[in-house]
């Protein structure tokens, strides 16, 4: 999304920030096939994410044992911050979009969106599906079907499927996509409206200031890889349990950890090859036809299922969500249930959390000349839609079979089944045309993960990069591989729920760092030039209100050598 800093033919009589015949643009450096790479930012957290796999593989009971006493602290301690911090971006997201500060656009006000309104809302209906959806679409609701959140009704009862239908809208709704906007917002305003260059920190600049700062900068990104990191290997892991179930079911494979490993490390090779190789095109050929087949396998299920059930579940599901939502959005363990919520809530803010520098700078790309209410409103409505009609119907049949199953009269019991990755072929059994459509949710899976992969690791090495669009291929291979071997070595150590151990301790930092991100937000969009001139009819043309300098290098970029961070703020000269 960002741009690179400057390499210049004469740095010696060239201040940075200003302008040179000589000067190549940072769109072309780029794509030049030498980009620079952060080596302290690259050596930092790679020597850190290898020292995390020689302790995994060498000691995995230690490592797990180890994660479970640091969980314990930031779950018994801080998940309380969690909470109100995920509440608090919903209420951010929904004052700056409804308040003056919604007619700010993002990029100039000339600026008009690059993409028409319906492919800007395609773009994020295939970026709010994915490995987790099909994972969790049918297994979140029967498990707090039988395991009440609350633990205030009889499982299986109207009560308790009311409950079940609220909280996974809940953990997909309003407050992931809220968590994300912040994200996006902020860094779409850093890159379009301020035109500073340097990736993900860059969003910064108004809290980063010196020496100092850039120090401070290269943490953030730091912390950034981290998080995507971990977030994407708990996809992985869910992703691999999936197609081990789908494969077992359809070709009686066994369901075992080795399997699972190999699942991973098989589609590593993919999505590695994938995003070092450039066929961009086939991936979004991917992407586009994965999301017509989810599009597909939801109608089918719409058709075969309890039609008039789900229809007339959806407005039911909505009135009950948004009634409920005050009550779910501020529940805490104060009272009990601190094991509820730290596997389910808690995981998923921290799941979301850590998927923000990846989904944030996708919407802020596809969103340059929006305005600030336009993004919020996009970003938070559109995803959740999808995610009530996706429950509505796959939530919504499972919970008929189950319920019909207790009464006695007929469905499955998709609860009792104790693996949850075999739980959504066991839904698939009840319907005609089993088999296919197992072998489809198997294709969806792999193909969501070698796509959701290969996106993560491109991201990963702009974060090591200076915020390079296309950063070295050996340096984007380096994190993919990574990644899959961190997913490999966290099953061996203890499954899935090693995975998402891991992810609530690896996205506790980076819940500061997004809150110091919203403040550094807020402090920008104060000043802007919409807010602090009454009225502005026309564009700003070069404003310097808008695109002053935050911050300027005290010495001049080197000729040679590795190219030094660029201030967070800086402005490419033109």
């Amino acid at each position: 999304m960002s741009s690179p800093p400057e390499h210049r033919s004469d740095a010696s009589s060239t201040p940075p920030g200003s302008s040179a015949a000589g000067a190549v643009s940072s769109r072309d450096l780029a794509r030049t096939a030498h980009p620079p790479v952060d080596r302290r930012t690259f050596a930092v957290a790679a020597g850190v994410v290898v020292l995390f796999l020689l302790v995994g593989a060498v000691w995995p009971e230690q490592l797990q044992s180890g994660a479970d006493a640091v969980l314990e602290v930031v779950v018994g301690d801080f998940g309380w911050a969690f909470v109100l911090g995920a509440t608090g971006f919903v209420v951010l997201a929904l004052v700056l979009a409804f308040s003056r500060f919604g007619r700010i656009r993002l990029g100039r006000d000339e600026d008009r969106p690059e993409h028409s309104r319906a492919s800007w809302i395609a773009m994020m209906f295939s970026a709010g599906m994915g490995i987790g959806l099909m994972f969790y679409g049918v297994t979140e609701p029967v498990t707090h079907l039988m395991t009440v959140p609350q633990n205030d009704a009889a499982p299986g009862s109207q009560a308790a499927a009311r409950e079940a239908v609220n909280y996974s809208l809940f953990h997909w709704g309003l407050h992931p996509w809220a968590i994300y906007a912040v994200v996006g917002l902020a860094l779409a305003y850093s890159s379009y409206r301020k035109e500073r260059v340097g990736g993900f920190s860059a969003a910064f600049a108004p809290l980063l200031r010196g020496r100092r700062g850039r120090g401070a900068a290269r943490v953030i990104d730091v912390f950034a890889i981290f998080a995507t990191l971990f977030g994407s290997a708990v996809s992985l892991g869910l992703g691999a349990a999936q197609m081990n179930g789908g494969l077992t079911e359809v070709f009686g494979v066994p369901n075992s950890t080795t399997v699972k490993a190999t699942i991973i490390a098989v589609l590593t090779v993919c999505f590695v090859v994938s995003a070092v190789s450039g066929i961009e095109r086939g991936i979004k050929w991917l992407s586009n036809t994965n999301m017509v087949l989810a599009l597909l396998l939801l109608l089918f299920l719409f058709v075969v299922g309890p039609t008039v059930f789900v229809l007339n579940l959806v407005p039911a599901s909505l009135g009950n969500y948004l009634t409920a939502l005050p009550t779910m959005s501020f529940r805490t363990g104060a009272f009990g249930g601190t094991d509820w919520l730290s596997g389910w809530t808690l995981f998923y803010w921290a799941w979301w959390v850590s998927w923000t520098p990846f989904v944030g700078a996708f919407l802020a790309k596809i969103s340059k000349g929006r305005t600030v209410r336009e993004f919020v409103v996009g970003v938070m409505l559109v995803p959740t839609a999808v995610s009530l009609l996706w429950f509505s119907v796959l939530g919504g049949a499972a919970i008929d079979l189950q319920r019909r199953f207790v009464a006695g009269t007929g469905g499955a019991d998709i609860a009792g089944i104790a693996d949850q990755e075999s739980q959504m072929f066991t839904f698939l059994q009840q319907f005609p045309w089993a088999g296919a459509t197992s072998v489809l949710v198997v294709v969806l899976v792999a193909i969501f993960f070698v796509s959701g992969a290969d996106a993560s690791s491109i991201v990963m090495g702009s974060l090591s990069s200076y915020g390079v669009d296309e950063p070295r291929r050996w340096v984007v291979a380096v994190w993919g591989g990574l990644m899959g071997l961190v997913a490999i070595v966290l099953f061996f150590a203890g499954g899935l729920e090693a995975l998402q151990d891991i992810t609530i301790i690896a996205a506790a930092p980076f819940l500061v760092i997004m809150a110091l991100m919203c403040v550094a937000l807020v402090k920008d969009l104060l000043r802007d030039p919409r807010i602090t001139t009454r009225e502005r009819r026309h564009g700003d043309r070069r404003d310097p209100r808008v695109t002053a300098v935050d911050h300027e290098w005290e010495s001049p970029l080197p000729v040679e050598g590795p190219p030094t961070p660029p201030a967070p703020g800086a402005r490419p000269s033109r």
